[in-house]
């Protein structure tokens, strides 16, 4: 084995080596001792004569030697013959009592053995073991055995041969029986497991046969435009929507609310062209949506309803989870891309390197966004008023500026021009956006503040995160903090439950999502382990599900009431910055440290798509090769109740993309 020393390591070419006497001549071999691995590398033996040692002495500087080998050694040099200790005399030499000991039970071990028949032959080339002890032993006594004796002992040891020979077989078959009884009890239960799974198939196959029966007896046109198509049909759409699908051409017809497939001024063949295109998306990602099936389908897999025959009231739990399937297909093939709509700019300073826009985020009529970032400002636009230039010069309708760096913003739900911002002094601070101007000015957290958030329910209440490791809750009508939860690592990322007053969510430097009831803050309600660094951002998709991102390059989704995981999004890059994260309910977008916008549904693991941003170099940059520019989505923000995300990067790029 290798010792990871180089060749030219003191172990290895300036030590020098000790000539050992050969084989034949070995004094451990004269003693009956040699010949073994652990002989060649016995502890015992003197390293002046190579034999076992006696009367054992050590020297000052710790080595141990015979004393007759040692006494003649000083009589010559007067140095220690291991290291060349200088040593004057006999007076320097010790007795070694437990050397001494240790060789002497050695001696009676290796003595022991010799007895037992671990003996060399006359040779010296071949050790003889217990067999051949026994071989001597039955040669020597055969000879006044007699015909019958030999006879009676052959038959004795034929019989012990049998038995040995049965035992034996008898126990590597047992051990091949136990490995295919297992195996066989395995792929039964596979076997009983796919036969459910056909089963449920089959029973869901048919009821949405006989949902397209019942539209198509509604509407006869669209039988006569789907014969001229393949049988493959597929149904689609929720509460009374139903979609015929052909597998070939990608025959489509609507009867009511199509969630996307069909407008009401498309014609079938427009609607066969969008089918196609879901088909494909469908196809790309099959073994996630086989997985997504079974798991919306996994209560009735588990309590075995899939029987055909049973009347259509006792399934009702098995449709819901049907239903789940479809809503999961659907919204998960309704979008292809993110088309830009509009392009803003951070800063107008072309020299200005520091950009990162930190925060954007929209009123509560959706009407405003504020964007803010590390040139301490928070710039307000209205959103209608971007999408209407035709071209890409916007300016704000506000602009804010903050005494340091702002890390976050949000809007208050119920007074529309009040506006809360972290910065990375600490401070929380309130604005009225409508006149730009500081209402209110909170400075208790000791370190950076990174997070703020508004209650959407007391529309007076703040939550505030830090490096601090605290969150604080703040009142509108009130000069100082209300209360603090201490956290047991810096807090990146805080978030009120949307529809409570008292829930909150946070993250830390702990890797853990933590859950509180503010009326009982001396223990979380739950906390959410799964993520491998620290959560950057918190956000909620519903009163019951939260998302939560994290320097590990993972989302991960989560039910307040079930401390796993329930599904983890990857395909993003993010290892060391804030990166933004946003939902819409059903959608989730996140940017990415390759300078991409990255869009997932909640249903599924695998992103839907992304959007790259272009590379943006100042004027000072302008001779930066593309492998050089480190650029990031920094911010990124829903425009709830619509298919509207804006994003932002660190060069201070902010997009106004829409899917479509």
């Amino acid at each position: 084995m290798a010792s990871g020393r180089s060749s030219g390591s003191p172990s290895s070419s300036t030590t020098p080596q000790r000539a050992r006497p050969t084989k034949r001549h070995h004094p451990a071999v004269l003693n009956g001792i040699g010949g073994s691995f652990e002989d060649k590398n016995n502890d015992y033996l003197c390293p002046i004569c190579f034999e076992l040692i006696e009367e054992a002495h050590i020297t000052r500087c710790g080595h141990t030697f015979c004393y007759r080998c040692i006494s003649k050694s000083l009589e010559t040099s007067g140095r220690c013959p291991k290291c060349s200790f200088a040593l004057s005399g006999r007076e320097h030499v010790f007795p070694n009592f437990l050397l001494n000991e240790l060789v002497s039970k050695y001696k009676t071990r290796v003595m022991g053995t010799k007895e037992l028949g671990l003996s060399r032959d006359s040779s010296g080339d071949s050790l003889q073991g217990p067999a051949d002890g026994l071989r001597d032993f039955v040669a020597t006594e055969s000879q006044n055995l007699t015909l019958p004796d030999v006879n009676v002992i052959l038959e004795v040891l034929t019989q012990r041969k049998h038995l040995l020979e049965a035992e034996s077989c008898a126990a590597q078959n047992r051990l091949l029986h136990e490995f295919l009884k297992h195996l066989l009890q395995q792929k039964e239960e596979q076997l009983t497991q796919l036969t459910k799974e056909v089963a449920l198939i089959k029973k869901d196959i048919d009821e949405v046969e006989g949902i397209l029966k019942d539209v198509q007896n509604k509407c006869p046109k669209l039988e006569a435009e789907a014969l001229s198509h393949d049988d493959s049909i597929i149904s689609e759409g929720t509460d009374s929507a139903a979609v015929l699908k052909r597998e070939d051409s990608g025959t489509v017809a609507e009867v009511s609310g199509s969630d996307g497939f069909n407008g009401s001024n498309k014609t079938l063949d427009s609607s066969a062209t969008t089918l196609a295109v879901r088909r494909k998306r469908m196809h790309a990602h099959f073994d996630d949506f086989v997985q997504c099936y079974f798991t919306s389908r996994a209560k009735e897999l588990m309590f075995g309803n899939v029987d055909k025959t049973a009347p259509s009231s006792s399934s009702v739990s098995g449709s819901s989870g049907l239903d789940i399937f479809r809503e999961n297909l659907v919204k998960f093939s309704r979008y292809n891309m993110l088309r830009p709509l509009a392009t803003l700019n951070y800063s107008s300073d072309i020299f200005n390197n520091s950009t990162i826009v930190s925060s954007i985020e929209f009123d509560k009529d959706n009407e405003f966004f504020a964007i803010a970032g590390v040139t301490k400002k928070i710039k307000v636009f209205d959103y209608g008023a971007v999408i209407r230039d035709t071209v890409d010069i916007h300016y704000p309708c506000v602009e804010m500026t903050s005494s340091s760096k702002i890390s976050c913003v949000s809007w208050n739900s119920y007074h529309k021009g009040t506006l809360a911002s972290s910065d990375y002094e600490g401070t929380v601070t309130v604005w009225d956006a409508v006149t730009g101007q500081r209402t209110k000015t909170f400075q208790e957290h000791e370190k950076r503040c990174w997070s703020v958030d508004f209650n959407d329910v007391d529309t007076r209440l703040i939550a505030s995160g830090s490096d601090d490791a605290r969150v604080k809750l703040w009142s509108l009508n009130i000069d100082h903090s209300v209360a603090s939860l201490e956290a047991k690592a810096n807090v990146c990322c805080v978030k009120f439950n949307p529809r409570s007053s008292c829930h909150l969510a946070f993250g830390s430097a702990d890797h853990c999502v933590h859950y509180y009831d503010l009326r009982n803050m001396k223990e979380a309600l739950s906390v959410f382990k799964g993520h491998r660094k620290a959560v950057s951002y918190v956000k909620f998709l519903n009163k019951e599900e939260i998302v939560s991102a994290s320097t590990d390059s993972q989302l991960k989704m989560w039910n307040i009431h079930n401390p796993h995981c329930l599904r983890s999004f990857v395909g993003h890059i993010n290892e060391k910055n804030f990166v933004g994260l946003a939902t819409d309910g059903d959608y989730v977008a996140c940017g990415s440290e390759n300078n991409a916008l990255y869009v997932y549904y909640k249903g599924l693991t695998k992103q839907l798509f992304s959007f790259k941003f272009d590379a943006l170099r100042s004027v000072l940059e302008k001779d930066r090769k593309e492998d050089d520019v480190n650029e990031f989505v920094s911010a990124v923000c829903w425009r709830q109740h619509s298919n509207v995300v804006v994003a932002a990067n660190s060069q201070g790029i902010i997009k106004v993309l829409e899917l479509v």
